[in-house]
């Protein structure tokens, strides 16, 4: 998926302007790639458009930081300069798009270093009718 479908789905999902779905998706992979470790968060830049890998690169290859919820939507919502809430459903969307793009066992993977909390910003929110 390229860069601007990628940006495009998260802006949908997310219910943002495209301008903002993009700080959201960078702050994100930031953000994810210091939670889990540098061969997770490499395995998923294989994946992505080239321009959003160096955001999932890691510059030390130690071992990820140990860091909840509240801290990960903290560190987005900073990093995007965005309110929390707005911070909370781009996270959704920008890591439920990239559930899709990935693929459902290696993004699994990566999942399961994380919190649950965390992980389960990447499950569809129900529809209510």
């Amino acid at each position: 998926m390229a860069e601007l479908e990628f940006v495009a789905k998260v802006a949908e999902r997310a219910g943002v302007p495209a301008d903002t779905a993009r700080s959201l998706t960078e702050a994100t992979l930031r953000t994810l790639a210091e939670r889990i470790s540098g061969g997770e968060a490499a395995d998923l830049a294989d994946h992505v458009a080239h321009e959003l890998r160096p955001l999932l690169a890691r510059a030390r290859p130690e071992e990820p930081e140990a860091f909840g919820y509240d801290e990960f939507l903290r560190r987005v919502a900073e990093r995007a300069g965005t309110a929390p809430d707005v911070a909370e459903r781009g996270a959704r969307a920008v890591l439920q798009t990239l559930h899709r793009v990935v693929g459902h066992v290696e993004f699994e993977q990566a999942l399961a270093q994380l919190p649950r909390e965390i992980g389960a910003l990447a499950q569809p929110v129900p529809r209510t009718p």
